[in-house]
């Protein structure tokens, strides 16, 4: 479910949402990897399709793609896998890193940070304001948050025919770090257009 953030159709009763499925644009992927330098070995645990997955392997790293939906993908490894079931780390994995279902993402950052020493998820910036993820956002391990200075391209829900309006909704990606302590980092970045030559290359 590699694009869980319900964006086209928040109101959505969640029988119409079914997988929560809204696949992260590569473009936001790109961007995060301007921004980070992240790991060799990386757990993507809702992968859907392979959207994140597919721009990870191309710049050169090792991706575990699991979800607990068959998509049917040569890009995902494996499914049945119920992430917030899991208790351990595929072997050597050094980050997870996802797009959550909406409705399990706070449960998603939560489990994460008890699997893996870092986490980076693609969330609303909203994600901020509540009182009752006080623990996991100021704990002290939120070490950055990436802002997107503009908007990321439209995320419709899987099987969306409705009308493709933009996107009125701010992202952020957001990581986790066990040795950082301290202060969160604010940051703002932005995602380019990738060309239909770079996109087929991250498909294949």
């Amino acid at each position: 479910m590699s694009a869980g953030l319900a964006i086209s159709d928040t109101k959505a009763a969640l029988a119409e949402r079914k997988n929560d499925l809204y696949e992260t644009p590569p473009e936001a992927v790109q961007a995060l990897l301007k921004a980070e330098n992240l790991p060799p070995v990386i757990w993507e645990p809702a992968c859907g399709p392979g959207s994140i997955v597919r721009v990870l392997r191309v710049s050169g790293r090792q991706v575990y793609a699991t979800d607990l939906v068959d998509y049917e993908s040569p890009d995902q490894d494996e499914h049945g896998w119920d992430f917030l079931s899991e208790r351990q780390l595929p072997i050597g994995v050094q980050a997870i890193v996802t797009n959550p279902p909406f409705k399990n993402a706070s449960e998603f950052v939560v489990h994460a940070l008890d699997l893996c020493p870092r986490v980076v998820m693609l969330l609303r910036l909203a994600f901020l304001e509540s009182t009752r993820r006080a623990p996991i956002l100021d704990g002290g391990h939120l070490a950055r948050v990436h802002v997107f200075r503009n908007r990321l391209p439209m995320m419709h829900r899987d099987g969306w025919e409705g009308p493709k309006v933009s996107n009125p909704t701010a992202f952020a990606w957001f990581v986790w770090d066990r040795g950082h302590c301290g202060a969160t980092e604010l940051r703002r970045i932005s995602w380019e257009p990738i060309f239909a030559g770079i996109q087929g290359q991250a498909a294949e």
